[in-house]
């Protein structure tokens, strides 16, 4: 596996991605009639998108995250950007345009299953003209996340990381769904600049149009040095070359899988970035995504420090419990 440059840069992980909250509520039927009042069980409103959970995730790990977004001057805007900060992620790459609206994810989870509906506002129309390469580059890896929703990034997408690679960065990306699920373009141009492919198992045969990940892994493996395949309670698969490693994931009794995904990127990259072995950048993952499953949302079982640190320990996690304790002290 390719590793992160050993160079002393004042932050290990990089993310260029969507910010916004995620308004959750539960208990509506499957089935929702209209002109009817619908009633919930349940209502939280929480930091979502996937590039915010893996950066706030990730520093609360013991990471030191910058990140760059772009977000409306509005009470959405500045709430997503406080709960980085809380975290301590470096947030002065985060443009404010006041001509624009900060998207936003409204979830109806129903069990296994949810409803989800986005806003795109800011999430789209990020491009790469807002990115500082040079303070991006002041970090030892970059990550990706959501490609198919920010498509204000599309243009220039290769280009930006074709330079990342060339300053010493290695890259991650996670792909989330497409919308449209046709899995076009830039996706065939910047695979072969990425070192960690981090899709689900949904998506990667998705993508390949294939039903088994055996087969999947064949369309997309000449591509990408490290695939990791997150798997859900079954845990993870990682590809690297020719050899296939399966993880098993972390049995917990789930309040809410929303962000269990974008938890285990952060908790992979943890490990990743701290020099470990892909089984035990795997079995980080697998922790850090079980921990999200605690309680509501991406990232509120990271900000309850209590449940937080527990579960770290009793799971052995790759990181000494005082780089936690240091990061949730900021």
């Amino acid at each position: 596996m390719t590793q992160p440059a050993k160079l002393e840069k004042p932050f290990d992980l990089a993310i260029a991605g969507e910010l916004n909250l995620d308004l959750i509520l539960y208990g509506l039927p499957l089935v929702m009639e209209t002109e009817r009042d619908l009633l919930g069980t349940a209502f939280i409103s929480t930091l979502g998108s996937s590039s915010a959970i893996v950066a706030h995730n990730a520093a609360v790990l013991g990471l030191k995250v910058r990140f760059a977004s772009l977000v409306g001057d509005d009470d959405f805007g500045r709430i997503s950007r406080d709960r980085l900060q809380q975290a301590g992620v470096e947030t002065a790459d985060v443009v404010v345009d006041p001509a624009i609206t900060t998207g936003v994810s409204i979830l109806l989870p129903h069990g296994a299953e949810r409803h989800a509906l986005s806003y795109l506002g800011s999430i789209s129309a990020l491009t790469v003209a807002h990115l500082d390469f040079e303070r991006l580059a002041q970090a030892r890896h970059f990550h990706l996340s959501s490609l198919y929703l920010q498509t204000g990034l599309h243009p220039g997408l290769p280009e930006f990381l074709l330079q990342l690679k060339r300053a010493g960065l290695t890259i991650s990306l996670d792909t989330n769904d497409d919308p449209a699920n046709t899995w076009g373009s830039p996706l065939q141009q910047i695979l072969p600049l990425v070192d960690i492919f981090m899709p689900s198992e949904g998506e990667i045969c998705r993508m390949t149009g294939q039903s088994e990940l055996a087969e999947a892994f064949r369309v997309i493996d000449d591509k990408v040095p490290t695939i990791v395949v997150k798997r859900g309670p079954k845990g993870c698969t990682v590809k690297h070359l020719d050899q296939i490693i399966d993880v098993p994931g972390v049995p917990v009794n789930p309040v809410d899988t929303i962000g269990a995904g974008d938890s285990f990127n952060a908790g992979f990259l943890c490990g990743y970035l701290k020099g470990k072995d892909l089984a035990t950048c795997a079995r980080a993952g697998n922790i850090a995504g079980s921990l999200s499953t605690l309680a509501a949302g991406g990232t509120e079982s990271y900000r309850n420090r209590s449940l937080c640190e527990a579960f770290l320990r009793e799971h052995a996690f790759p990181v000494t419990n005082d780089q936690v304790a240091q990061r949730k002290s900021r």
